[in-house]
């Protein structure tokens, strides 16, 4: 079974202060980025795997789609999820994505925010995925960049020209990596760039678009704290498909 860090009591009353859990999707430097992959959703039946407080869920019915299936394994957040939540057509369980089996063609897209990086067994969980799509269905997803689990030195270097840099460690290493974040002992789980990808066309898909977030000049001017993300990519951004 998957850490369930965000049902410890100090991670979710830090985590919870977030900006983008304050305020929702648009305090999220990265949405737009993440809007362009979307397919569109009128009409469509729609997985949220790691949906948190459910912002992506609720953002969904606004586009019109049909019905939407948010899974997480907190029961924080499937609670706060439901609390802000009025709308029938949107259902929220508790599941572990370790051990998550979704009905076959169930689902026209898939998304997932920044959770597929908390999954040990990537492979079955792709695998499970493309199964659970319709034909023509879409994958869409976020995750840490690999680059970004694997600079856990402690500390930033600055070079002589005054510019930051965090040292990447054991990159090529994969498996469990452990970070500190509102409590210690957070459990990740750290896959190359190419095995993420290549693990998905394993089980089917075909890639359509994969994007390196970096923030725009407009949202550091606006949030100054966003420059230290042009030193490495913080976020994966993925677009696969089912033919």
């Amino acid at each position: 079974m998957a850490q369930n860090i965000y049902d410890n009591p100090d991670f979710f009353a830090g985590y919870s202060q977030l900006p983008r859990q304050v305020h929702g999707l648009d305090a999220a430097p990265e949405w737009p980025a993440i809007r362009a992959l979307l397919p569109d959703v009128t009409g469509k039946r729609i997985a949220d795997l790691g949906c948190g407080f459910g912002w992506a869920s609720r953002w969904f019915r606004e586009q019109g789609a049909a019905s939407i299936l948010g899974i997480d394994l907190s029961r924080n957040m499937i609670e706060r999820a439901r609390a802000d939540t009025t709308d029938a057509a949107i259902e929220y369980r508790i599941a572990d994505l370790d051990m998550l089996e979704l009905p076959k063609a169930s689902f026209d897209l898939v998304y997932s925010a920044l959770t597929f990086h908390y999954v040990r067994d990537f492979v079955r969980l792709s695998r499970m995925i493309h199964t659970a799509l319709t034909a023509g269905g879409n994958l869409v997803f976020t995750i840490e960049h690999p680059i970004f689990m694997a600079a856990t030195h402690p500390h930033w270097i600055q070079d002589e020209d005054g510019r930051r840099t965090w040292p990447v460690n054991g990159y090529s290493l994969e498996g469990e990596r452990r970070t500190d974040w509102f409590a210690k002992g957070v459990l990740k789980h750290h896959r190359t760039l190419a095995t993420t990808l290549n693990r998905l066309i394993s089980a089917g898909f075909t890639l359509r678009q994969i994007k390196e977030f970096a923030p725009t000049p407009e949202q550091i001017e606006a949030m100054p704290e966003l420059a230290e993300e042009m030193e490495r990519p913080m976020m994966l951004l993925v677009s696969a498909h089912k033919n």
